[in-house]
């Protein structure tokens, strides 16, 4: 059996492992290890292989950044922010048709801005935005939905965990990845926006009958109190990667102080919950840097088998060219996400494209916003949409079922699908911002 076929068979029996639920990583790892064990013909070659493989992840020096960023996000969130985020929002579209849903957007952009985890914002706008949206008279099921799909968010807009593992696999800057990520996250924010605004005035059964009255506005002092410290998180952290003054370790780092120093500062932050953000940072950051080992060993099986090699090959003997090539990838990432959460499918997808997109020239940063846009829409698409997943564990309310969820969100995924299609028409909504490209 040549490398070739080795390679293919334990791509489709990690599919197998995948599809019957196993975890991820170990799929990867297992397969990997039998997968470099056959083609090298020694398992103690196979074990140093993958081990060096491991060795070569964790090493990284971007690897700090994942801990940084997810400590960040956890101790924004427990420290109130996203409700501070919500009432500003709230209060900056109380006027318009909808504008509790468009506030919840808009709070969630914001929010996405500090903590990079759309995880986060499903759990933390379940609390605060669905019960405020369903007493001013919005039905359930569109509450819901605005919040899946504003949640998605955090993963675009900068700091994205997402672009972080992206980063990683293909060895880009993730400063520019960040820089990148604004274009398309805003657009998506002004899509969402308007969006809701369209099915307040044109489908009312479907949004509900929220009140005329709107929210009550914010003093001066009361937008400052709520907001500043918002802003300066914001400013600290991409201000400081964008113009240079911190690289992003250095910004993870810094967000951190300055979102425990606001925690402290407000008395909103105690000793105990920074125990229990502790504890969950560990949690998540242990299961990132599994599944990046893993990644890296999957890259370096791939690698031997000339799996990678093979497909570009086919990919240009068949002709498929630049549009027939990004348009089965973009398909195969939606339809994935209908399985799998997002950080599987890049580990899985994003090596072996990689070999099979570099030598048509195109570019790797723009492909990343692509690849996180593609797998996002996995998010609020059923039978594995986590975000859905997350909202309904959160919920207190049994009458919202699964079902309910999926169908509010799923308006959104359609407006994620035009700024995708857009994204690939017109390259420089994610490039536009970096210089030279």
């Amino acid at each position: 059996m040549t490398p070739f076929e080795v390679g293919l068979l334990a791509l489709a029996a990690m599919g197998v492992l995948v599809l019957v639920g196993l975890f991820v990583p170990i799929a990867l790892m297992l397969c990997s290890f039998v997968g470099v064990w056959a083609i090298k013909g020694s398992p103690v070659l196979a074990s140093k292989l993958l081990a060096l493989a491991a060795n070569d992840a964790i090493s990284n020096y971007f690897f700090g950044v994942v801990p940084l960023f997810v400590l960040m996000g956890f101790i924004v969130s427990e420290a109130g922010l996203g409700r501070d985020a919500y009432d500003v929002a709230n209060a900056a579209f109380r006027r318009l048709k909808g504008g509790l849903g468009v506030g919840t957007v808009g709070a969630n952009a914001i929010f996405a801005a500090i903590t990079g985890i759309s995880i986060a914002s499903a759990a933390v706008f379940t609390k605060i935005a669905v019960p405020q949206m369903i007493r001013h008279g919005y039905a359930p099921r569109f509450a819901v939905g605005v919040v899946a799909g504003s949640s998605v968010l955090g993963m675009l807009i900068p700091p994205s965990l997402l672009l972080i593992l992206y980063g990683i696999l293909t060895e880009q800057s993730i400063g520019d990845l960040f820089i990148a990520g604004v274009g398309p996250g805003l657009l998506l924010s002004l899509f969402f926006g308007l969006g809701i605004v369209a099915m307040a005035v044109l489908t009312p059964g479907f949004v509900g009958r929220p009140s005329d009255t709107p929210a009550p506005p914010l003093s001066p002092g009361e937008v400052a109190s709520k907001g500043g410290p918002i802003a300066t998180l914001i400013l600290l952290v991409l201000g400081g990667i964008y113009t240079g003054i911190f690289t992003p370790v250095e910004a993870g780092a810094m967000g951190a102080i300055g979102a425990l120093v606001i925690g402290f500062a407000r008395r909103t932050l105690t000793l105990r919950k920074l125990w229990t953000v502790l504890v969950e940072t560990g949690l998540v950051t242990a299961s990132v840097c599994f599944l990046i080992i893993a990644a890296q060993m999957y890259s370096r099986m791939l690698a031997f088998s000339g799996v990678p090699t093979g497909l570009g090959s086919f990919a240009a003997t068949a002709d498929l060219g630049y549009w027939g090539l990004m348009l089965l990838y973009v398909a195969v990432l939606v339809g994935l996400g209908m399985i799998l959460d997002s950080s599987s499918i890049m580990l899985i997808l994003v090596p072996l494209m990689l070999p099979v997109v570099t030598p048509m020239g195109i570019d790797l940063i723009w492909f990343g916003i692509v690849t996180v846009l593609a797998v996002e829409i996995g998010l609020l698409t059923p039978p594995f949409g986590i975000s859905v997943y997350v909202i309904k564990s959160t919920l207190d309310d049994a009458s919202i079922t699964l079902g309910d969820i999926f169908r509010g969100a799923a308006p959104f995924a359609f407006l994620m699908a035009v700024v995708l299609a857009l994204t690939l028409i017109f390259p420089a909504i994610a490039t536009g911002l970096l210089p030279g490209r």
